[in-house]
């Protein structure tokens, strides 16, 4: 089997991956920054133990590397970096920064831009002729268009097309890599994820990012201010492109198993579900009453609304959306097989999510919302 390389390799994504490609057998090299308190091994072990409830594993396939991925070569020697990358391999590039606003502008774009081009260098200096880039970017990378969003590259545009500057970075960078292809020749694919969630099979969630976050916020106020009603500036039909994550990991084995991959796959769901399925849900399990009011003024909101409204200054530029991907490619890779989301596994999810927040009396005991 061949070697699999991955980098930012302790995230919720790239965790899942790995565990997967380790119980198929493939040997693994997972490239992890070492924090102050705990060693890369130490992160990607803690990570793997997470996707488990903690339950002991051995994984004798995976060798983890301390990088860091902003430094030239990533810090390491070339005989490091030979032994990681030496010979034929697939490297996935998943390390980015996930912060938005303008105040973090430059981190953003550094981490996500840069540190591409680092990733590529390197990968480009020490592998095989047959090795593949694989780069994880997101669907988000349209921007503010209203057309499908096709299965190809798009030029670089001003901050003013997007809703913020992380989507705006990933748009650079996939032209980074778009360069190298047609410059270098370089052998890479651009994965676009949508918003990733839970398992579609069993409910269960390991992530507290995008609906999830919502999710807890309310929790925490419904806790704070039992029976409270909350208006919210959101469109109730508007939609949210949700993929599960057991899903989202077979497209990426599916990756690794085929020789002739697509350029570019937009890796989103092909039915979008709605606030309004989301909000009732949350209604019908906390002890709150969420009122979804299209065009609500700050000035109009109650103290409580104005924390929600501030809590809510990423997910809220995606409230009014209903954008349409272009699945082409992301048909012919593989289907679905059964792993689609639907409303049903939504509420799967919200009803995990909140069940595990260890905080007394939040769950609703009273039928109706």
């Amino acid at each position: 089997m061949k070697r699999i390389v991955i980098n930012g390799a302790n995230g919720y994504v790239a965790s899942n991956f790995i565990k997967r490609l380790l119980a198929l057998g493939y040997q693994v090299v997972a490239l992890v920054r070492a924090g102050d308190s705990e060693t890369s091994e130490q992160k990607m072990h803690n990570s793997l133990a997470r996707l488990t409830n903690n339950a002991p594993e051995k994984y004798e396939n995976l060798q983890v590397c301390d990088y860091s991925l902003l430094d030239p070569q990533f810090g390491l020697s070339p005989a490091e970096l030979s032994d990681i990358f030496g010979g034929d391999i697939d490297y996935f590039h998943f390390a980015a920064s996930l912060k938005y606003d303008e105040k973090s502008r430059e981190e953003i774009f550094t981490t996500n831009i840069d540190g591409l081009k680092n990733s590529l260098d390197a990968f480009q200096k020490y592998t095989g002729d047959d090795s593949r880039f694989f780069f994880i970017s997101t669907v988000y990378s349209c921007g503010k268009t209203s057309a499908v969003f096709e299965e190809r590259f798009y030029d670089n545009e001003d901050i003013s097309a997007f809703r913020n500057y992380y989507e705006q970075s990933k748009r650079f960078a996939e032209n980074e890599v778009r360069k190298r292809i047609e410059n270098d020749g370089l052998k890479a694919h651009v994965l676009r994820l949508s918003q990733v969630v839970g398992e579609h099979r069993t409910g269960v969630v390991k992530t507290d990012y995008g609906i999830f976050d919502f999710a807890k916020r309310i929790q925490n106020l419904a806790v704070r201010y039992p029976n409270c009603t909350i208006r919210l500036n959101v469109n109730p039909n508007a939609t949210q492109n949700l993929i599960p994550i057991d899903l989202v990991v077979s497209y990426l084995m599916r990756m690794v198993e085929m020789e002739e991959v697509p350029l570019i796959i937009n890796l989103a769901a092909e039915r979008s579900t709605t606030n309004e399925h989301i909000i009732n849900k949350l209604n019908e399990m906390l002890p709150v009453n969420l009122k979804p009011i299209r065009k609500l003024e700050q000035s109009e909101m109650s103290a409580i609304e104005r924390v929600i409204s501030v809590g809510m200054s990423f997910t809220g530029a995606y409230i009014d959306t209903n954008l349409s991907f272009d699945t082409t490619c992301k048909q012919q890779v593989m289907t679905s097989n059964g792993l689609e989301i639907n409303e049903q596994s939504v509420s799967d999810m919200l009803e995990y999510f909140i069940e595990s927040m260890d905080v007394p009396n939040k769950v609703k005991h009273h039928s109706g919302a």
